[in-house]
């Protein structure tokens, strides 16, 4: 509820500011818990940190495109759906063991891994971080936060040298703007992929629990 909640709110708010285009994701980081808008990290910020190199759009696009070809997830989109947003996407290479996503920072982008290996680990109070999975290619990083604007649940640090596509709420609002009917495919499709996550959590939950 609370994302469409934040929709119609920014929504009325447009409507009041007479916005030509949508500022939907942008906004929804006002309302994070954060003391001011310099505490999300934004990707040029955690480009800089971890020495990211950009990639030639042409090749690297191309990737992302054949891999969401074989996700079935993706199926929402048509072969021009991909095209159009691979030109909204930031694709980089990755040296290895970088920190693409920290846990509990709010984080206004998400990743597609083109290329390589990445941990996912959770931070324990004890110090040491719990290995949640390993991700390989056509993975998803960070995509819950870039729709609800809370803190990054864990760590995502490559473990050998990658290949990622970026997609920042700025140009998910652009994308909103000028290609209204992909971008709400694109967040159908982001959507599945979160309920499938959370379906899983769920039955790890109660796999786990006595009676259960």
């Amino acid at each position: 509820m609370k994302f469409f909640d934040r929709w119609r709110a920014n929504s009325r708010r447009d409507d009041v500011d007479d916005a030509t285009e949508s500022q939907f994701f942008t906004t929804g980081f006002h309302d994070a818990e954060v003391a001011t808008s310099e505490g999300v990290v934004q990707w040029p910020q955690r480009a800089a940190e971890i020495g990211a190199t950009k990639l030639a759009r042409s090749a690297a696009g191309q990737r992302l495109v054949e891999l969401w070809q074989q996700d079935k997830y993706m199926a929402g989109l048509t072969p021009a759906d991909m095209d159009h947003c691979v030109k909204y996407f930031h694709f980089y290479s990755v040296r290895s063991n970088a920190d693409l996503i920290t846990q509990g920072e709010t984080g206004s982008f998400m990743v597609v891994l083109l290329r390589g290996s990445v941990a996912v680990d959770r931070l324990q109070p004890w110090g040491d971080r719990l290995r949640l999975t390993e991700v390989r290619a056509g993975s998803m990083l960070g995509e819950m936060s870039l729709v609800d604007a809370a803190p990054r649940w864990s760590y995502c640090t490559t473990l050998t040298d990658s290949e990622i596509a970026v997609l920042e709420a700025g140009d998910l609002d652009r994308m909103i703007g000028q290609d209204p009917a992909v971008a709400c495919r694109l967040i159908g499709s982001l959507a599945r992929r979160l309920s499938l996550r959370l379906r899983k959590l769920s039955a790890r939950v109660a796999a786990t629990t006595p009676g259960g």
